[in-house]
């Protein structure tokens, strides 16, 4: 039984990092009321872990190689504890956030890590058991994510959803120094501290520039401005990678098809799936009045449904070509988001089901395709840059899919006071965008694997690894 310690204590990490990024979304409202802030600061309590965990890492994932991945995981885990605290003590949205972007860089230490150790820790039979549980884990926490959010915000207090971080954390910290061995080290990998930079200045202000165009308008100077410099700062990246000897993203890679659709799944995927749950959330407890709790059970039959359809179908999903279980896949989730916009003035909580049902057959059919997908499309010594390439896409969709979908909300509420018929309005309009995202990138994706298919060696030179 002891040989199964240090896979607990990988799933603990990543499971409680992962239910962070759900489990706020249910006690959105009463963060609203407690720290008297709008949209806009609830917008970046999400916003805030997301880009932290986009931005951070793949380079993360290259420092854990110089410094090892025991410790990073560590630190991380220390660190993720540490800003869970302040969370809860938050006084101010501006604090929360602050707190929430430095647990989003702990979750990124942790998130970089844990395939790494488990790959190290397990060989055989025991990696592939290994590497299904922690999959069956991360599958997991979304779901459970909302019902813990709703339970903890209605006993307790919304800061609960912090504080419970606090004794996993312990435990996981306790366990991970003994039951891990000591990490290899490559003192010559290089970290991409330009490449990192660059990247978190262009998706941070790309957001800002958003949220701010939703609460000012798209005339605002400010919100215009901001967005200028995040595309300046993304067209450096490029650029810093083009010329860099140990690249956080080799540009190399996106000469693949199949890595491109990947990588374009993956960002269409959070956003189309998760990016409106915000709005869900308020629109549940402000507009028809019910608990967090209730809020939470009924936002759970997309995870649910996700959760089923990749355990039952998982094996024959695997079979198929990528085109079909991520392209056609992502369409079907595309499909579910369109059918959100049933939402009425005189709707219920049962109005989601229909949509979320079918948004968790798309889920459970793309998400655990997407690693796999990329990683086949690239060579084999790039498997780790391409799977943490594809988890940041995710990130920086989910992120900017809050930013740019509570923009539309806002354009199709109106300006003033928001009564219940304004507020099905813009949900209406923000779930009818993210379906149009979901069906778009599933388009782009199965046509781009379709010319994967015809090329199948499009990357056949070496590429250096610093």
């Amino acid at each position: 039984m002891r040989k199964w310690l240090p896979l607990f204590a990988a799933c603990l990490g990543t499971f409680m990092l992962l239910i962070d990024v759900t489990i706020v979304n249910v006690a959105l409202p009463d963060i609203a009321a407690d720290l008297h802030t709008g949209l806009s600061g609830l917008q970046w309590v999400v916003d805030g872990y997301a880009l932290a965990l986009a931005a951070l890492l793949l380079v993360l994932g290259s420092l854990a190689d110089r410094v090892g991945a025991k410790p990073t995981y560590l630190i991380g885990l220390v660190l993720f504890a540490a800003a869970s605290l302040a969370c809860g003590l938050a006084h101010s949205s501006e604090f929360l956030v602050a707190a929430r972007t430095a647990q989003g860089i702990g979750g990124a230490a942790m998130f970089a890590t844990t395939l790494s150790l488990l790959h190290a820790t397990y060989t055989g039979k025991d990696r592939g058991i290994a590497f299904g549980a922690w999959g069956a884990v991360a599958g997991a926490a979304a779901g459970i994510g909302v019902v813990l959010g709703g339970v903890l915000t209605d006993l307790l207090s919304w800061r609960w959803i912090f504080f419970v971080n606090l004794p996993i954390a312990a435990v996981t910290i306790a366990l991970s120094a003994s039951v891990f061995g000591p990490s290899q080290r490559r003192a010559d990998r290089k970290v991409d501290l330009p490449g990192m930079i660059s990247f978190a200045v262009a998706a941070t202000a790309v957001t800002y520039g958003i949220i701010r165009a939703g609460e000012h308008g798209w005339g605002d100077t400010q919100a215009a401005a901001t967005i200028l410099a995040g595309v300046i700062a993304g067209i450096a990246f490029v650029v810093i990678e083009s010329r860099s000897a140990a690249p956080m993203l080799p540009l190399s890679l996106l000469r693949s098809p199949g890595f491109a659709a990947t990588l374009i799944a993956a960002a269409g995927l959070n956003f189309a799936a998760f990016a409106a749950n915000p709005l869900i959330s308020l629109w549940l407890q402000q507009q028809l009045h019910l608990s967090p709790l209730r809020a939470g059970l009924s936002m759970l039959p997309m995870a649910l449904t996700a959760f089923l359809v990749s355990g039952m179908f998982g094996r024959l999903l695997h079979d198929l070509a990528p085109q079909w279980s991520i392209g056609a896949g992502l369409v079907v989730l595309g499909a579910g988001s369109g059918l959100l916009t049933i939402i009425g003035s005189g709707s219920d909580w049962a109005a989601l089901v229909p949509g979320f049902v079918v948004i968790g057959i798309g889920v459970g059919i793309v998400a655990p395709a997407v690693v796999g997908a990329g990683m086949a499309a690239v060579p084999p010594q790039q498997s780790g840059t391409a799977a943490g390439a594809v988890n940041t896409a995710r990130q920086l969709g989910l992120a900017l899919g809050v930013a740019l979908l509570g923009t539309v909300f806002r354009n199709g509420a109106g300006s003033g006071p928001i009564s219940l018929p304004h507020f099905v309005t813009g949900l209406d309009t923000a779930v009818g965008v993210a379906g149009a995202v979901g069906v778009v990138a599933g388009v782009i994706a199965f046509a781009l694997f379709r010319v994967q298919q015809r090329v199948p060696d499009v990357i056949e030179e070496p590429v250096l690894v610093g």
